[in-house]
């Protein structure tokens, strides 16, 4: 009895294995229709916030390349509480844009002659070319263009940089203190929650793969979807300090406008940047007479505090620090507007 079984199983598997290969034949036939028409899905309509930030922009030329930003200060008859010739100009980080800065927007710009903030190349409403080697170097020089482009030259401007705009910032100080043709003149830097040092900056794992696999990346960047997106930046602010649906919205509009989702991991070869040029931004940092200052949101999983703040403090001496409430992240201009606010505005009247 047993023995007609096991020949009766016998006889029925390549007939199984013939309906299995045809199911996942039905299947394969299935998906890549469905593939193809996911793989080409347009990008999100603006939110009406989202397009007035945008209608509230300009864009001009760099290289051939349209970058946009955003320009605005106190009125001339007030120069604000500063004076006439404060400008500030704003950096914004990774993935995300210039809309990173809307919450503090108008403080600042009660508060300034005038307030800048722009979209780097790759980001936002500016241009997204591919193939394109991205670099840290040149979105310094998409700055000082544009600071030459407003007549801003001659002016002691202050910058204020979040995550990746760190390290631009970095490479402009570098330019500053060296004296370079077309420098900015800082007048302060303002960092907060970027990897400064390679050696205490923890990426996602996303981050990771795009950036090291040349056989996985373009096939993520074309996968990578609302819901993987929202997962991935959820995880980067704190449980008290998620963003809204509306504001997730937002940042993934502004990623998927003029398909940036296709460059990210160009873009994130800043990391490998930051590993090699360590010694000319860490340096840069730590020998600068400008008036620096760190605001920090302590839960931040990227540059997490045991590690970053004791390093920074021991390396940038000169600088002041201001760490926030434990569970703002690593968004905290997001997170708690007002105590970024103040942590700056602190730092500006303290010297």
């Amino acid at each position: 009895m047993t023995g007609r079984n096991i020949s009766r199983h016998e006889s029925d598997s390549p007939a199984s294995e013939l309906k299995m290969r045809e199911w996942w034949i039905h299947v394969g036939l299935i998906c890549i229709p469905l593939v193809a028409v996911y793989l080409h899905v347009p990008p999100p309509q603006l939110s009406p916030a989202l397009h007035k930030w945008h209608s509230g922009g300009e864009v001009f030329h760099f290289r051939g390349r349209r970058i946009f930003y955003r320009g605005r200060g106190a009125l001339l008859d007030s120069y604000g509480a500063l004076g006439s010739s404060d400008v500030v100009i704003l950096l914004h980080g990774f993935p995300t844009s210039s809309y990173d800065w809307n919450k503090i927007w108008e403080p600042l710009t009660q508060r300034f002659h005038r307030v800048i903030a722009l979209d780097f190349l790759g980001f936002g409403f500016s241009d997204k070319p591919r193939p394109h080697h991205y670099s840290v170097f040149e979105q310094a020089s998409v700055v000082e263009a544009l600071v030459a482009r407003l007549g801003l030259s001659s002016q002691r401007v202050n910058l204020v940089a979040h995550d990746y705009g760190d390290t631009v910032a970095l490479e402009l100080l570098y330019r500053s203190d060296q004296n370079r043709t077309g420098h900015l003149t800082l007048n302060s830097l303002c960092l907060s929650n970027g990897g400064l040092f390679p050696e205490t900056h923890y990426p996602r794992l996303l981050q990771r793969l795009l950036k090291d696999s040349t056989f996985l990346a373009p096939l993520l960047t074309r996968l990578t979807n609302y819901m993987i997106f929202k997962k991935g930046i959820g995880e980067v602010f704190g449980p008290y300090t998620q963003p809204t649906d509306a504001e997730f919205w937002d940042m993934w509009t502004s990623l998927r406008y003029n398909d940036g989702n296709l460059v990210l991991d160009s873009i994130l070869q800043y990391i490998n940047q930051r590993l090699i040029h360590r010694e000319r931004w860490v340096g840069a940092l730590t020998s600068t007479f400008v008036p620096l200052h760190m605001i920090y949101g302590p839960l931040d999983p990227v540059n997490p505090h045991p590690q970053f703040i004791p390093l920074y403090r021991q390396l940038v001496q000169r600088s002041t620090v201001t760490i926030l409430d434990e569970h703002i992240s690593h968004y905290p201009q997001l997170e708690d507007p007002t105590s970024f606010l103040n942590a700056y505005f602190n730092f500006i009247h303290s010297f």
